[in-house]
């Protein structure tokens, strides 16, 4: 559905591109969450929104986007996992929240798609 476009490749690459944003110097103010939990909390909000969005979305076509998800999420545990457990900071928290919003984007473009058909 995503995993296997273009536009997901792209956001893989912003993410490996902006891995120095989680080198996390230990004077800076961190939240309560650690990184990977940030990621999976607003994958899962987004993710929610989508369907919300979209209840005429099929039962087979809501498996998909939560397989999709599981995958991506997969893809950041190896991605992020020098960092996943460390506690985030204000500014890798915007940046996961951004991440996430175009990540959602993708799911968006894709169930337009399915209802053209």
């Amino acid at each position: 559905m995503v995993t296997d476009k273009d536009g997901y490749m792209h956001l893989i690459q912003y993410l490996t591109e902006h891995l120095g944003l989680f080198e996390t110097p230990a004077s800076e103010e961190l939240v309560s969450d650690t990184v990977m939990s940030l990621f999976e909390e607003q994958l899962a909000a987004q993710i929610i929104m989508v369907c919300g969005q979209n209840p005429e979305l099929s039962f087979a076509d809501r498996n998909k986007v939560i397989r999709e998800v599981d995958a991506i999420v997969y893809d950041l545990e190896e991605i992020l996992a020098n960092v996943a457990n460390r506690y985030a900071t204000p500014e890798q928290t915007r940046f996961i929240t951004e991440f996430s919003g175009l990540i959602k984007n993708l799911f968006d473009q894709e169930i337009a798609k399915l209802k053209q058909v």
